[in-house]
């Protein structure tokens, strides 16, 4: 909760189905909160606020952005924490048979 709430993160990383679109996701950063809300921030301004939780028991944490297109979208839903420290976080998902791979390091 401490490494997410401190600092803004910003996507380096998102594989859909193998294909590299990271660069959907430039000048979007996202703030987390300890009252499980999220901003996704683009160039500056907030564009949406969301929910967020994980549980470190099972190392899944998930997103919900409401009416989102894309890219906003590939954010939502639940994902298996591969590999995280205090900067980074990889984490990986399966939607209809799709892998989305998503590495976000703090700013």
């Amino acid at each position: 909760m401490d490494a997410m709430v401190s600092g803004q993160w910003r996507i380096t990383n998102f594989e859909l189905d193998g294909a590299n679109i990271t660069d959907q996701f430039l000048g979007y950063s996202f703030q987390y909160f300890e009252s499980r809300t999220v901003d996704a921030i683009k160039n500056g301004a907030v564009e949406k606020t969301g929910t967020w939780d994980g549980d470190m028991s099972t190392q899944t944490t998930w997103a919900n952005f409401p009416n989102v297109t894309e890219p906003l979208s590939l954010v939502n839903g639940t994902w298996q924490i591969q590999s995280s420290s205090w900067t980074y976080v990889v984490a990986a998902q399966t939607v209809s048979g799709v892998t989305r791979i998503m590495r976000l390091d703090k700013i």
